[in-house]
């Protein structure tokens, strides 16, 4: 037994060593299973993830809107992100870039990747030394692949789900994600997940152009918390919109927005409190008095907030109607 542990712990030195004199890196092994996927409907591209390895997402996802997504793993080359992302924008397709980085790497046999472009092209590789099982599979506008895996119905099993799911991408990614857990997943279990969504088309406002940027660095279930952190972002997007209807002085807009995000997360105070806001600024006076007056018991911090609404404008009650409130 002694010399078996000898012989492993070798044998892990030695492909830690080819790795190190080969990129002086200290990225991680991304053994895990990934998808790289386009939305025919909306032109969306995106990359999902999960991996029993501290914050895959920094190292495993790529991507950029109007331009395409990359997923890199197994024992990482993380050039392998921005180089493919730069190929895409000269105009290469997804099979030549993938040939292309393959080849120009010597641990190739090591590693998994994918690309997909703006037009929902896809093409991925598996090395033939990436720890068994392992391998990939092209769909029409995805990819999916798998290393490390407690057998090989996993990454089939991604291929499936996405196929047959509906939704947002990143719904539809996450099912996938989900789906290979339900097959086995990662024969380590699982530690970290990432989510990311970007647009096809860049608008050239990069704080508009990631629909979705979510990751679960550390937890013992990473992808029910992904699902948990998607349905707050979800939320936050009627809040958001909400906020720029408030913004134009579209107070029926800004209702319905915020409503949405409370019947969402009915107990989130921060919700509820700028969905009764907006009640009072749109006469429904007596529907937000009794809501605020909840909110306050829970935290006397938002009853201080109210008052400073008046000088913003971002309150239009009356003189009596405030007072009401601050009771």
């Amino acid at each position: 037994m002694k010399h078996k542990i000898i012989l492993l712990s070798l044998l892990f030195l030695g492909l830690t060593s080819l790795y190190s004199q080969q990129y002086k890196s200290d990225s991680p092994f991304a053994h895990t299973y990934s998808i790289v996927a386009y939305d025919p409907e909306t032109g969306d591209m995106g990359v999902a993830v999960q991996s029993h390895w501290f914050s895959v997402g920094t190292i495993v996802s790529w991507g950029e809107a109007g331009v395409g997504v990359v997923a890199t793993q197994s024992f990482v080359n993380p050039s392998f992100g921005p180089r493919g992302l730069e190929m895409l924008k000269q105009g290469k397709t997804p099979q030549q870039i993938v040939d292309e980085l393959i080849a120009s790497d010597e641990g190739r046999e090591f590693r998994q990747l994918a690309v997909l472009d703006a037009k929902g092209n896809a093409s991925s590789f598996t090395g033939k030394k990436c720890i068994q099982p392992a391998g990939n599979i092209v769909g029409d506008g995805f990819s999916v692949q798998a290393n490390l895996m407690a057998n090989d119905k996993v990454w089939p099993a991604m291929a499936e789900a996405f196929k047959n799911s509906k939704g947002p991408l990143a719904e539809r990614m996450l099912t996938a994600l989900e789906a290979a857990e339900n097959a086995g997943g990662d024969i380590r279990g699982k530690q970290s997940a990432a989510l990311l969504v970007v647009r096809g088309k860049s608008t050239g406002k990069i704080w508009d152009d990631r629909l979705v940027d979510l990751r679960v660095d550390d937890n013992p279930e990473p992808l029910v918390e992904l699902r948990r952190l998607l349905k707050v972002h979800r939320a936050y997007e009627h809040m958001n919109n909400g906020d720029l209807a408030v913004e134009k002085n579209d107070m029926e807009k800004a209702m319905l927005e915020y409503s949405a995000a409370m019947q969402m997360f009915p107990e989130n105070l921060e919700m509820k409190y700028w969905t009764a806001i907006t009640l009072a600024n749109n006469g429904k006076f007596n529907e937000a008095l009794p809501m605020l007056k909840d909110i306050f018991a829970k935290d006397k911090n938002w009853k201080e907030l109210t008052s400073r609404l008046i000088p913003s404008g971002l309150l239009n009650v009356t003189k009596d109607d405030l007072e009401k409130i601050m009771q």
